[in-house]
């Protein structure tokens, strides 16, 4: 992977993202969205996936 950095003036910025995607398969996509998703939760969660928080509601 090349890795590539430009500078832009706000406003001039070049609409690659889209075009870059939109060259991708829906399954290259899905792989991509679940690295990001892994790398956040081993980031922010030290590797352990975040549940659901548990809600009682007690009623009489």
């Amino acid at each position: 992977m090349i890795k590539h950095v430009a500078k832009y003036k706000l406003g001039e910025e070049p609409e690659t993202d889209l075009a870059y995607w939109l060259t991708k398969t829906p399954i290259e996509r899905l792989a991509a969205l679940e690295k990001i998703r892994r790398n956040y939760i081993n980031l922010f969660y030290n590797g352990i996936k975040p549940k659901f928080q548990k809600v009682y509601n007690v009623i009489k």
